[in-house]
């Protein structure tokens, strides 16, 4: 079913929506994909924060058309997949899992603000720590110390308890 020219004009603004505050495209192939694992995916996308959409390659084309995106409209070829996330690893990482489990999702690009991406390129964004992964282990790295120095500061009182403890017992048992 094809769509009239207000229904395409807000598909457009929608897009653009999403990709003004995105931070990466990925885009992937799904021909021969069953109804269920679609499903699947999308499940999976949503729980991720990343938009997914199966969209025509025109419309995402005038999309992102100004935007820093702009260089991914010479791969749009094919029935394609969407996925547009606001972390960078978030989209990668949901394609490239599904696409482990199945052959027929075929990651085909990807761009990152002002920079495309091969297939390569996605499959090793898929790989880096997502966003939160990275803020909790410099929140670890920055708490370590000072917990070691709270910890070392309480074994001063600590240590002349256990002593003044040792003295009392020896004088009882004296």
């Amino acid at each position: 079913m094809s769509l009239n020219r207000q229904e395409k004009a807000v598909v457009i603004e929608e897009v653009s929506a999403q990709v003004a505050k995105a931070q990466s495209i990925i885009v992937a192939e799904y021909r021969g994909l069953d109804v269920a694992s679609v499903t699947v995916l999308r499940k999976t996308a949503r729980e991720s924060g990343v938009y997914l959409r199966v969209l025509k390659n025109t419309l995402v084309s005038r999309a992102v058309v100004g935007s820093p995106f702009e260089d991914i409209t010479a791969q749009l070829t094919g029935p394609l997949i969407y996925a547009i996330s606001t972390d960078p690893v978030s989209a990668a990482k949901v394609l490239a899992e599904f696409a482990k489990s199945n052959d027929k999702l075929v990651i085909k690009c990807g761009a990152l603000p002002n920079s495309l991406l091969s297939q390569d390129g996605v499959k090793a964004l898929a790989t880096m720590p997502s966003r939160d992964e990275l803020l909790s282990k410099l929140m670890g790295t920055m708490q370590a110390p000072i917990t070691q120095f709270v910890r070392t500061l309480n074994e001063v009182p600590t240590k002349f308890v256990r002593g003044l403890a040792a003295v009392c017992e020896q004088k009882q048992a004296a």
